[in-house]
């Protein structure tokens, strides 16, 4: 079967920068082996999009303001229907291919990177495959976050986007004694006392 004859890949894109968004539109749309279905600028509004029309891949920045890609990794990581996730980003923190890796992440490509990179990692990834830089993966452990559950790590990712736990309880549809209950738990394992300082190590991590 030749490249005509296949299945276009489904792409989902999230970026904030609408530069980015307009670039990477065109890059997508000149390369028949991809199929671009929606666009977000925000975490929210990439996640929306997803239930409502899935891809196959989403390809998504790093940073969104108020959240980052940790927020919608974990998100995804309990969706059967899931796409694999491409993180595309600018950040130059060294820790970053780490994260994406420890939180389900698919792909990690640098903008600093050919757009042909880019392309050749959706494609792979489409496939199955994981794409990343060198990554020592025994520092894949020496964060604190790696001892909280999936769950935790959720109700921290919503803490940190400035959720209450009422707003995080009707999101995930558990009760608010269980959202108060996870957050006791990440705080005993974090060794923290208050949410401002497990948001703060959070975010430093």
């Amino acid at each position: 079967m030749n490249q005509a004859q296949q299945k276009a890949i489904r792409v989902g894109l999230a970026d904030k920068n609408p530069l980015i968004q307009a670039a990477l539109k065109q890059l997508l749309s000149e390369d028949r082996r991809f199929e671009l279905l929606h666009v977000a600028s925000d975490c929210a509004s990439f996640l929306e999009n997803i239930a409502r029309q899935p891809v196959d891949v989403g390809v998504i920045g790093w940073i969104f303001g108020p959240c980052d890609g940790r927020y919608i990794l974990d998100h995804l990581s309990d969706e059967k229907q899931a796409p694999r996730v491409v993180v595309y980003t600018g950040d130059e923190n060294q820790t970053v291919p780490t994260l994406v890796m420890a939180h389900g992440g698919a792909a990690f490509v640098s903008k600093s990177e050919q757009p042909a990179v880019l392309l050749d990692t959706i494609a792979a990834v489409a496939t199955g495959r994981m794409v990343f830089p060198y990554i020592d993966v025994r520092t894949l452990y020496d964060n604190p976050l790696t001892t909280l559950t999936r769950r935790e790590l959720e109700v921290l990712s919503d803490l940190a986007s400035g959720r209450t736990n009422k707003q995080i309880a009707r999101d995930l549809g558990v009760s608010l004694n269980t959202v108060k209950f996870h957050v006791r738990n990440l705080f005993q394992k974090l060794g923290v006392n208050s949410r401002g300082q497990a948001i703060s190590m959070y975010l430093r991590s």
